[in-house]
């Protein structure tokens, strides 16, 4: 079991875990940033396995540890989860230089958010997300790159705290006026140099 395969999916769910673990303090930024580029260039389940194994909460009934493990990794969210519906209460910081920073699918959203990026592409994609609490705050810091928001249809977007747009544009395309809904997902920092779009997911022709 240990060199079946992995899938994109089971990469970023992997990538979610980590999140979780900075969140909590269990790894450092260098920490997170070296997992994470090990869990996305991973090909094999041990390969994957091996970001996990000394973090403890994370596991799944069917992984197999790597070589020389003490324990297995991974979670598929298990009812006895300590993380499972707890929120970090902690920012958590995602950073790149000449990078592409992604998050989508089904991944949780810390309440607090730090995006430091230059020369790269940010893309955030809440549509599919877990959100731990009604608000959430997302603090850019980006310079020469664009910027990508995909909320959820219900939610509502804050852009009044980006108080420094230089250089660049934004193009919202959400009614982020709208106060009544939830999440309510409030934007503040600079963008500097590049684009930002906020937008809804796209509608399948076949919807």
């Amino acid at each position: 079991m240990r060199n079946l395969r992995v899938s994109d999916a089971e990469r970023e769910h992997v990538v979610e875990l980590l999140q979780r673990a900075i969140g909590h303090g269990m790894l450092d930024l260098d920490e997170f940033s070296e997992r994470t580029d090990t869990a996305l260039g991973a090909r094999t389940r041990g390969e994957l396995n091996s970001v996990l194994v000394d973090l403890p909460g994370l596991r799944h009934e069917d992984a197999v540890p790597a070589a020389g493990a003490a324990s297995p990794a991974w979670t598929g969210g298990q009812p006895d989860d300590p993380w499972i519906d707890r929120p970090t209460g902690r920012r958590v910081e995602l950073k790149g230089v000449g990078s592409t920073l992604v998050r989508r699918g089904r991944w949780r959203v810390p309440t607090d958010m730090l995006v430091r990026n230059k020369y790269g592409e940010t893309k955030l994609d809440f549509s599919s997300a877990e959100f731990t609490s009604k608000a959430v705050h997302v603090e850019l810091d980006t310079k020469w790159g664009s910027v990508n928001l995909i909320v959820p249809e219900q939610a509502s977007v804050d852009l009044n705290g980006i108080d420094e747009l230089k250089w660049s544009t934004l193009t919202d395309k959400t009614d982020s006026t709208r106060a009544a809904g939830t999440p309510r997902i409030v934007v503040t920092g600079r963008v500097v140099g590049g684009s930002m779009t906020v937008r809804y997911p796209r509608r399948s022709w076949l919807a």
